[in-house]
């Protein structure tokens, strides 16, 4: 399925900063960035509780946003993009 994560961290403070880094760092080894805080995932549903629960623990809900979009297994018909298109599509393999 896919799930679309966007985020909005705080930074004024250091440990704020060090949260933006983390919660990137979980949602780059989940999926791909499309935008600066907003991420595809592909994951299987056990995946998606380990993500969410990762996410969920790191984040304050007194200066922080998460958000999740569901589209499901076929997002393809549901995901529409206009203007700079980026060379990665998020079912290619990719290497790092």
């Amino acid at each position: 399925m896919l799930v679309v994560v966007s985020y909005d961290v705080s930074t004024k403070t250091a440990s704020g900063k060090k949260r933006l880094r983390k919660v990137a760092e979980i949602c780059l080894d989940n999926g791909l960035r499309v935008q600066n805080s907003v991420f595809e995932c592909i994951v299987e549903p056990a995946q998606w509780e380990s993500l969410k629960d990762q996410l969920l623990s790191i984040f304050k809900k007194e200066e922080d946003s998460l958000r999740f979009y569901f589209l499901g297994s076929n997002w393809q018909r549901r995901v529409e993009h206009h203007g700079k298109e980026t060379n990665l599509n998020i079912e290619d393999l990719l290497i790092i």
